[in-house]
């Protein structure tokens, strides 16, 4: 089946099949959170982006295999929920931006800085650090070596506009910036973003807005 990245509440994972990984998406939760599994088709070894809350459903999704990592977007309690009960029962690795991890409750096994590298089996994942909804957010890029690039911004990039900086005018101009010079001016318009909340987007249908959405201050 064709992956559209709709999802609701209470309803199955969508699944987008990649040549070297496998993405499942979920929505958890009274705040419609998205949560992410990562599996390597070459290795099996998976990987989940935040768990956000109903940590049974994430737990079926993860299934036997188990995981070896969760990466935390950012310290908004929505998107980590439910990683204490998921790291207890896989022992999987916890991962977040350096900036936030003192923000979860949970300890952070490593902490991220822009540009490092997070890994599932043989796939790698580019994180970026983007200042503005949180201090230490990141989002986590695949540049497909087989097709375009797919990236998981959390909440800092969502279909219509950046995330949330609560009119805040140093931190808006702070997000809007990092997610146009680190997201925007190195990706092209077929990269596929995967947000912490709702459907799924491209920078290709966002990009002609940038402008708006800096006038308009949110």
């Amino acid at each position: 089946m064709t992956y559209s990245g709709a999802v609701k509440v209470g309803g199955p994972a969508d699944v987008h099949e990649l040549t070297d990984l496998m993405i499942s998406k979920v929505a958890v939760g009274p705040m419609n959170n998205n949560a992410y599994l990562l599996r390597c088709r070459a290795t099996d070894e998976q990987l989940l982006i935040d768990a956000a809350a109903e940590p049974h459903t994430l737990l079926t999704l993860i299934g036997n295999s188990g995981i070896a990592s969760v990466v935390t977007t950012h310290r908004h309690q929505d998107h980590w929920g439910a990683l204490r009960e998921v790291v207890e029962v896989t022992g999987a690795r916890t991962y977040a931006g350096r900036y936030d991890a003192e923000g979860i409750p949970v300890p952070t096994d490593v902490p991220v800085e822009d540009g490092d590298t997070v890994r599932v089996g043989r796939v790698e994942l580019t994180a970026r650090h983007l200042v503005g909804h949180t201090p230490g957010s990141i989002a986590l890029v695949y540049d497909d070596p087989h097709g375009h690039p797919h990236v998981f911004t959390g909440d800092c990039l969502f279909p219509g506009g950046v995330g949330n900086t609560w009119k805040d005018a140093k931190a808006f101009e702070s997000l809007i910036d990092d997610v146009e010079t680190k997201l925007f001016d190195r990706l092209p318009d077929e990269t596929w973003v995967y947000p912490g909340h709702g459907d799924d987007t491209t920078l290709g249908a966002e990009r002609p807005h940038l402008g708006e959405w800096r006038e308009r201050g949110w």
